[in-house]
């Protein structure tokens, strides 16, 4: 009986043993897996709240975020419902909208030796409201750099590739009456290399363009180049605006000008070069077919635009029914001096000499503001 009892005694044994090896064996993985799911689980909640708490900590403004998104297997994050308003006082105004906006790794250049980002945002919104920033923020001086910042505490990686879709830019100010509100609608924007990940011997490495719709319907688009490896970006970039309507412009042109218009063509072209923070370029502005006076303005409002109605006979080129003038910007971005000689001239120009074009004129190269910026005279020195 001794000799049974202590065969079932090693049996039990053994068996406990077994299931002790079992445990540790399967059992700690199995935990293991149980917490890293729990946690995939909890991290976009995660995310979310340290996203929040960097939103909550910009002074002046108020920012939060609705839901956030992992994919592991992409090495990507989704934002969605991510908002930014200006404080003003006890009222919030619109700042940023970013309604959904997807942060991953880019691959390519991963493989390439580079860890850089990739953004693509679905319909964000900028709205610059103009008294909002043009009265300082109580006990502290407006800055830029608090929630730009804090943007890129939400992008911790250096963004290569940046893409909008169906985005909008506005320009508002609320207190005027009317309000104004200068906007830029169905905005596609790309801006790619912004790394400097290829192509490392370019002085502008980085590829932007840039399409929409204005207020008054018209075109814009935008094409060039940028080096966003100094402070103050070395640029080459082209600009233009056609085909919209100069009435959808009324509330700013009365407001600034004393005048509105009754019909016709607003249009814009203009070229910009920055090469070690020395700016060369124009801007082009031409009004199209246009009709001063509405019939709804008063005896004094009717006698101003008469007025600047004769001086828009006179300097219009009757050939092109167009008012135009091609204005001069050179400098260094501390002092920009936009030419008033010269503007004054190209109106003269436009309308007895030779008619402007409506398009750019491909006159400004980056190595122009490049040569500028070697002869001005305290480079000379």
């Amino acid at each position: 009986m001794k000799f049974v009892d202590k065969l079932f005694e090693i049996m039990a044994e053994k068996k406990k043993k077994r299931r002790y090896i079992f445990k540790k064996r399967y059992l700690i993985p199995i935990g293991i897996i149980v917490l890293l799911i729990a946690f995939r689980l909890y991290l976009p909640t995660l995310v979310k709240n340290y996203l929040n708490e960097v939103l909550a900590d910009i002074h002046g403004y108020y920012g939060h975020v609705e839901d956030v998104d992992i994919a592991l297997y992409r090495g990507a994050y989704v934002i969605d419902g991510m908002y930014l308003n200006k404080m003003n006082g006890k009222t919030q105004v619109p700042f940023l909208n970013f309604p959904k906006n997807d942060i991953s790794i880019e691959w390519k250049s991963l493989f390439k030796g580079k860890i850089v980002s990739e953004i693509l945002m679905t319909s964000p919104e900028v709205i610059y409201v103009f008294e909002d920033h043009k009265q300082p923020v109580e006990g502290k001086k407006p800055d830029i750099d608090d929630w730009t910042e804090a943007l890129k505490d939400i992008v911790p990686i250096k963004i290569n590739h940046f893409e909008v879709h169906d985005g909008k830019v506005a320009f508002v100010e609320i207190q005027s009456e009317p309000n104004i509100d200068l906007h830029i609608d169905q905005l596609y924007l790309t801006a790619d290399n912004l790394r400097n990940v290829v192509e490392k011997e370019r002085v502008l490495p980085s590829p932007i363009s840039a399409t929409g719709v204005s207020v008054g319907g018209g075109k814009m688009t935008l094409e060039g180049s940028i080096n966003l490896f100094k402070e103050i970006p070395d640029m080459d970039l082209e600009f233009s605006l056609q085909n919209s309507d100069v009435t959808a412009y009324n509330e700013f042109s009365s407001k600034y000008a004393g005048v509105d218009f009754e019909s016709g063509v607003f249009e814009v072209y203009s070229e910009i070069a920055i090469a070690d923070a020395y700016l060369k370029g124009y801007l082009k502005p031409m009004f199209i077919d246009t009709k001063l006076i509405s019939k709804e303005d008063s005896f004094l409002e009717s006698l101003w635009e008469g007025f600047v109605g004769l001086f828009k006979f006179l300097l219009k080129n009757h050939g092109t029914d167009t008012v135009a003038t091609q204005i001069p910007i050179e400098g260094d971005l501390k002092a920009v001096d936009a030419g008033v000689w010269s503007t004054i001239l190209n109106i003269f120009k436009n309308a007895w000499i030779q008619a402007f074009k409506g398009q750019v004129e491909g006159s400004i190269e980056y190595e122009d503001a490049f040569q500028e910026k070697k002869n001005t005279p305290k480079n000379k020195k």
